[in-house]
């Protein structure tokens, strides 16, 4: 049993209720372990399954390396960019994040920020503290009737809008992935990143921290902005440019901006900062008591449901699979995989691509994790290192493998149906697989032959002419050799006159038999396959 446990470390301090879910979970042992160094957390994650952390906790390449046993990783909160994800991908780690458990207190701080800019509450506040009375300095600005810009109409950004729309506030929006249509329902306008910035008093930044949204309010944003506008920056450091935001600030182009990230943090940017027209926050958009409380709750019930059901739920590196989801689509992942770990035996040359194509009643799921699935079973049998659920698609495309999915409404053979086309350096091979009942995969197709194949165990893959008596040597061959046939299947095509044998066996048959049967009569080729 002890074999079995898994043990869970959180590194970061938490809400704790983290170790008495976690505690209480089934077959889990948890470790509380705060303020550790990286050469720490080096030293002792070798002894853990999971990892959960908040911000502080630096996931690195190096961390990951040294964690020979980890298989998730938990991230108390939205932000993910203090673990290294392509190298836990690689390693097949699954990143698991709570993004919504801090969303109503993130937008509540980019309100109450955007309210404190405008009527200049903080340097109010500090002027008092120092004994002065100074009201005429002080004039604020309103915001009713204003137009706020919000650059992210994501979780985040979504809340703000429904509060600015609560203070009867105007409010715009840009963001590729929402429809204007859903933007609509909100009493939201969808507009261009010009006319946001040419037409917003306020702009606030809900952007996730990505490669294209690096620097993406610039020295050039500044420029196309209206004189005298609001910036509030509640998102991640490194979208908006500090150099640029300081210069906007120092012209009066920006009339003032409320920044609660920082390129670096803690920040050392002083110069900005240390701006009158500046307030500052240190990275508290998350920091409530109950928005910690949610998030460290979460993360611990993800982690346990995920070594308990192998429910993934608030992955960034593998598509999010509900228990009840993943009991639906079970049978679809077991024949997905066996159709790539068959085919991938069948193969000569080197892949170079994968086309899958969906048919039936599998189109009411997300076909994500079934693609997945099979890639790894294409890739597990003619790789060295391990392949799992996570490192699979990174697998292939480190080695250029285009993957190619599709969905076909035209009715088949069967009532689900995956189709799998593989495309090598030497050849083009077609396999398809489908379900019989709930739970019971077969291979259907192999190139031109239709077949009812059962892909289990020790398996022969025969092509041959269409000639009599090329079965009956097959099995007195096998059978002078001590290797008995479980299950054979035929397939002909009467016009080409060849055939396609597959034989299950009780036992792997060697290389000395697998030489005697080569060179029987009318036999083409002998593909062992252990599935």
């Amino acid at each position: 049993m002890e074999n079995n446990i898994k043990r869970v470390l959180v590194s970061d301090s938490m809400a704790s209720e983290v170790a008495e879910i976690l505690g209480n979970a089934p077959g889990v042992e948890v470790d509380v372990k705060t303020g550790m160094k990286p050469d720490e957390l080096k030293d002792v994650i070798k002894d853990y399954n999971a990892l959960i952390v908040r911000s502080a906790t630096k996931v690195t390449a190096e961390v990951i390396e040294a964690a020979v046993k980890l298989s998730a990783i938990g991230r108390a909160g939205a932000g993910v960019d203090n673990i290294d994800i392509p190298a836990a991908s690689k390693r097949g780690i699954v990143v698991m994040n709570t993004p919504g458990g801090n969303t109503i207190t993130t937008a509540e701080h980019a309100i109450a920020m955007m309210v404190s800019l405008a009527r200049k509450i903080p340097q109010a506040t500090a002027s008092m503290k120092a004994g002065l009375w100074e009201k005429n300095k002080f004039m604020g600005n309103e915001y009713c009737n204003k137009t706020l810009g919000i650059i992210g109409l994501g979780r985040v950004g979504t809340v703000v809008a429904d509060r600015a729309i609560g203070l009867k506030m105007n409010v715009i929006a840009h963001d590729p992935f929402i429809s204007p249509e859903v933007a609509e329902k909100m009493g939201v306008k969808m507009v261009s990143m010009d006319e946001l910035y040419t037409h917003s008093d306020f702009i606030t930044v809900h952007s996730p921290l990505a490669a294209e949204t690096i620097n993406l309010v610039n020295e050039e944003s500044f420029a196309r902005m209206k004189k005298g506008v609001f910036l509030i920056h509640c998102a991640r450091g490194g979208i908006v440019n500090e150099k640029a935001l300081y210069e906007a600030l120092k012209s009066g182009k920006v009339a003032g901006a409320a920044l609660d990230v920082f390129e670096e943090e803690p920040t050392r940017n002083m110069d900005l900062i240390g701006l009158d027209n500046v307030i500052c926050t240190p990275h508290l958009g998350a920091s409530t008591d109950e928005a910690q409380t949610n998030v460290a709750i979460a993360i611990a019930h993800q982690i346990a449901a995920y070594f308990a059901t192998g429910e993934i739920k608030g992955a960034v590196n593998f598509p999010s699979v509900s228990s009840e989801v993943m009991a639906q689509i079970k049978p679809y992942l077991e024949l997905a995989e066996k159709l790539g770990t068959f085919q991938a035996q069948l193969l000569t040359g080197a892949i170079q691509e994968v086309n899958v194509e969906y048919s039936g009643e599998i189109l009411n799921h997300n076909v994500a994790p079934i693609t997945i699935s099979l890639i790894k079973g294409l890739l597990d049998p003619i790789l060295t290192e391990t392949v799992n659920y996570i490192n699979a698609p990174v697998i292939a495309r480190e080695r250029g493998i285009k993957v190619v999915e599709s969905k076909s409404t035209e009715t088949k053979d069967f009532t689900n149906m995956i189709s799998l086309t593989v495309k090598t350096s030497k050849e083009t091979s077609k396999t398809a697989g489908a379900t019989f009942g709930r739970n019971d995969p077969r291979i259907v197709r192999v190139n031109e032959f239709s077949v009812e194949i059962l892909p289990e165990g020790y398996m022969l893959v025969v092509s041959n002419d269409d000639r009599p008596g090329v079965i009956g040597n097959l099995g007195t061959t096998l059978g002078d050799n001590n290797v008995n046939i479980a299950r054979l299947h035929l397939s002909r095509d009467a016009q080409a006159k060849k055939a396609l044998v597959v034989l299950n066996t009780d036992s792997p048959v060697g290389s000395e038999i697998l030489e005697k049967l080569r060179k029987l009569p009318h036999v083409i080729s002998i593909t062992p396959i252990k599935m």
